[in-house]
């Protein structure tokens, strides 16, 4: 009996079919080997290119036409006080510097884990309130331990105070924790100023996936793209987000399904087109303290979209009775563990 035997080399019409399909944009997949012969992928390869284009299977190709240049992280920190509005305890009981640390670990993990984010520059920055010296030396290491240059700002309160409201729009009088909160956010909206596209502000308790930041940045060209717009990305499920029953719209990301949503905590991802043109309702919630807090962010969603993944991309380590901390169907105790030192 002849032997027969697969040969996997390419024929001459194959190749012209090929190169023709590539010429005209197309991508063909090989169901036998599961390649995509185009571009001389699997299909369970990262396929899509930063700047170029973003695939998604079974849906093709998106070509971006709004692609990221860079990314400033700015990070709010303050070990020294453990919850802003609560006295209740966070998950696992730990001192605040302990959130601080593993929150800049992960987020340092998730920019080192992806070779494709080495194509945009991105720039770190901590935003400091009365943090003891021997915590900042803590952060400190962490960037030198990840061989990540970034910029701290001891943020100075008292720049601000004068500018905010000393009673909240319940009548209330303004704590002082809460007036350092605003002036921080205030300097982290002038620092954003100073960036050149995408910004994502965070909170130091938020602790992230390994695959967050790709997975954002990637989602942000793909959907500004293909709405021919900015947007803001809020990397977290919140659980207070299924205690309404709102009508959304659903959206394809790089690895993530993502909904729009109406409402966000102060952690989120946006461009610097966004803040400048939102400039003075986001600088309102430095002036005074609204009911809801995040009122002014509400307000831009209202006109913009905002979109939150599911399943989530950062675990907010609050009190885990709290409707605003850990999201559902995460394996929050793996990522607590994944990123101690």
């Amino acid at each position: 009996m002849k032997n027969i035997q697969n040969s996997k080399k390419k024929g001459f019409f194959k190749k012209f079919f090929i190169k023709l399909c590539r010429k005209l944009g197309f991508e063909i997949i090989d169901q036998n080997t599961f390649e995509i012969v185009t571009i001389d992928k699997k299909i369970n390869e990262e396929l899509s290119v930063f700047g170029k284009n973003s695939i998604n299977l079974p849906l093709g190709k998106v070509k971006v036409t709004r692609p990221v240049t860079s990314l400033d992280i700015i990070i709010r920190t303050c070990t020294s006080v453990n919850m802003l509005t609560q006295n209740k305890t966070r998950l696992f009981e730990k001192e605040k510097i302990e959130y601080t640390l593993r929150t800049i670990r992960s987020l340092l993990k998730s920019v080192k884990s992806s070779s494709q984010l080495n194509k945009i520059q991105i720039n770190f920055k901590v935003i400091d309130h009365n943090s003891s010296r021997e915590n900042l030396k803590k952060i400190d290491f962490i960037f030198k331990k990840f061989e990540t240059s970034y910029d701290l700002i001891n943020l100075d309160v008292s720049k601000f105070e004068n500018e905010i409201e000393k009673a909240n729009e319940r009548g209330q009088k303004v704590t002082f924790n809460q007036i350092s909160n605003m002036a921080n956010i205030n300097q982290s909206l002038i620092e954003a100023k100073n960036c050149k596209d995408l910004v994502y502000f965070v909170e130091d308790d938020y602790l992230h996936q390994r695959s967050s930041i790709n997975e954002m940045v990637f989602t942000y060209e793909r959907i500004a793209s293909q709405i021919n717009n900015e947007l803001i990305i809020c990397p977290t499920d919140y659980p207070y987000l299924y205690t309404k029953a709102n009508v959304t719209q659903n959206f394809l990301g790089q690895n993530y399904h993502w909904r729009k949503v109406n409402e966000t905590l102060c952690t989120f991802l946006t461009s610097k087109k966004i803040i400048e043109k939102y400039w003075d309702r986001y600088l309102s919630m430095c002036k005074k303290e609204h009911a809801p807090f995040e009122k002014p962010l509400h307000d831009i969603y209202e006109k913009e979209l905002c979109i939150s993944p599911i399943p989530s991309l950062a675990v907010h380590f609050t009190n885990i009775n709290s409707i605003f901390g850990l999201s559902p169907n995460i394996d929050w105790e793996r990522i607590w563990d994944e990123n101690k030192e």
